[in-house]
């Protein structure tokens, strides 16, 4: 990872924690994004893991620009110590470079969102219950303009860009296109949801599959325009 990438990566996150009106929740957010413990960040800061709780949690005032720069180094510290996974992710999500016709919206979320509340807002069916109970963001591909216009290296840019997110294809029939593709892509989305189709239209095979990969599958039928201007209201 080049050092601009980190600075571009360190500047968003340090945005949603300034801007976000519970700092101390989007602090929390990040931290488990990059699967990091209290008690890890709290060595790498050199304080007691009761500080970082209490930052987390609003017991203490708000963190000031030296404290958040602190905690930001910190989680990319770890992370680059650990090989860097959660940064290269990230990275490919701040530079997607997809055209708009295929992405039709990609966002991250301030704070995590409950994958429950994210269904409801979208008006979405959740077919199969994901190992991971809460999204970060989303990103909404159009399948059919995706499989025809992308090499077999952008599919797996595309799919790849899925730390703790819920990825929506739309114009889906049955949906065994995009859960066949996600089988070769690491790690898996938090949540999945196929849009374009009711539950009795769905893959037969489709919630095995999300079942054995850990992930959350949804559909959902609603207006896509109605659904895209609700997702950029989110959360």
């Amino acid at each position: 990872m080049t050092e601009r990438t980190r600075r571009d990566l360190a500047g968003k996150i340090a945005g949603d924690v300034v801007l976000s009106d519970d700092p101390g929740a989007t602090i929390r957010k990040w931290r488990t994004d990059f699967d990091v413990a209290q008690t890890r960040l709290a060595d790498e800061l050199d304080v007691s893991a009761s500080v970082v709780s209490d930052y987390e949690s609003g017991r203490r005032q708000s963190p000031g620009i030296a404290i958040v720069r602190r905690v930001i180094e910190a989680l990319l510290d770890i992370d680059e110590a650990r090989g860097g996974e959660h940064l290269r992710q990230y990275a490919r999500v701040l530079s997607a470079g997809f055209e708009g016709d295929i992405v039709r919206d990609l966002r991250e979320y301030p704070t995590a969102l409950d994958t429950g509340e994210f269904y409801d807002a979208i008006g979405a069916t959740e077919i199969v219950a994901g190992t991971q109970q809460s999204v970060a963001g989303h990103t909404v591909i159009n399948s059919i303009e995706a499989i025809t216009r992308l090499s077999s290296e952008e599919f797996y840019r595309l799919y790849g860009q899925s730390t703790n997110r819920a990825l929506v294809f739309t114009g889906v029939t049955h949906g065994e296109g995009a859960l066949v593709a996600l089988r070769v892509v690491t790690p898996t989305p938090s949540a999945v949801v196929l849009h374009g189709l009711d539950r009795d239209d769905l893959w037969e095979h489709a919630p095995t599959l999300a079942r054995a990969d850990g992930f959350s599958l949804a559909v959902a039928d609603g207006e896509l325009e109605a659904m895209l201007e609700t997702m950029g209201d989110l959360p």
